[in-house]
């Protein structure tokens, strides 16, 4: 038997409902037939993807891993066929949040300028990679460490970080701030794609009380309602203004690094366009 690209649909219906019955119900397959395209898959590679020990399925390590790897291999597929139906072949350029910052527009303006045969998509994406990972995108704009395995990166410039307080909160009206005055509020973090964690303050001046959300929208939200405070960078600030918002300079928060990334391997072969179009722009 060979490895099809059902195969792979197939598993990856599997890993997103964690079902066999949903995922059956997804691709309007019976059960079993889904049930018999996962083994074949397994007994080809020769590892276990899914554990069926319990009575909601699982992925196994091996199964988390050859998600990843499925999900950019489906996507390619998915991705080559639209290009040939178009004839183009759009750049997407992920980010998680802000984008380039007060550099977006002129990004964007200038790519259009010197590359008009290649549109370039700016696309939003709630992760930690703002999709590149998993294949979504071609490259992105990224913030603070970049660990995922399989990425390049390059560090295009550095942004300070800001406090984001209510715009009626005492602290609004200061010219700079310390992260030890934060300390006995309720913080938001973004544990999806920001870049704050506790770790960010000294031990004796760590915040006890948090919030979790999961993009920038909520972010915003929780802190313009009064629920919480937060950190970010600069580039927050300027995409992001709201009259019921005030953005306030850390003294003592070191800088975020903003990076361009992109997948180690064949990939778009506008991508060393974008790289060198970024260093121009940005650095």
């Amino acid at each position: 038997m060979s490895i099809e690209l059902r195969h792979f649909r197939c598993f990856l219906a599997i890993a997103d409902t964690l079902s066999v019955t949903r995922a059956a119900e997804r691709l309007h397959l019976t059960q079993p037939a889904v049930s018999r395209t996962l083994r074949q898959l397994e007994q080809e590679l020769g590892v276990r993807l899914v554990d069926r020990s319990t009575h909601h399925l699982a992925l196994t390590p091996d199964g988390l891993t050859f998600r990843d790897q499925a999900t950019i291999a489906v996507t390619a597929f998915d991705r080559a066929l639209a290009h040939g139906h178009r004839g183009t072949w759009p750049l997407r350029l992920g980010h998680a949040w802000s984008a380039a910052g007060r550099f977006t527009t002129d990004l964007l303006r200038r790519w259009h300028e010197e590359h008009p045969e290649t549109p370039l998509e700016l696309l939003r994406v709630d992760d930690r990679t703002a999709g590149l990972a998993r294949g979504d995108v071609d490259a992105a704009l990224l913030r603070g460490e970049v660990r995922a395995p399989g990425l390049l990166t390059e560090q295009l410039t550095t942004e300070p970080r800001v406090a984001g307080l209510p715009a009626d909160d005492p602290l609004a009206g200061r010219e700079t701030l310390t992260l030890a005055e934060l300390s006995d509020r309720t913080i938001a973090l973004n544990t999806v794609s920001g870049t704050t964690t506790l770790d960010l303050w000294p031990h004796a001046d760590r915040p006890v009380t948090t919030i979790t959300i999961g993009n920038t929208d909520d972010w915003l939200a929780a802190i313009t309602g009064g629920r919480a405070v937060g950190v970010t960078t600069s580039a927050t600030a300027g995409m992001h203004p709201h009259p019921a918002m005030a953005y306030i300079p850390l003294t003592d928060a070191p800088a975020v690094p903003v990076v361009l990334a992109w997948r180690d391997g064949p990939g778009h072969p506008r991508i060393p366009d974008l790289i060198a179009l970024a260093h121009e722009v940005i650095s």
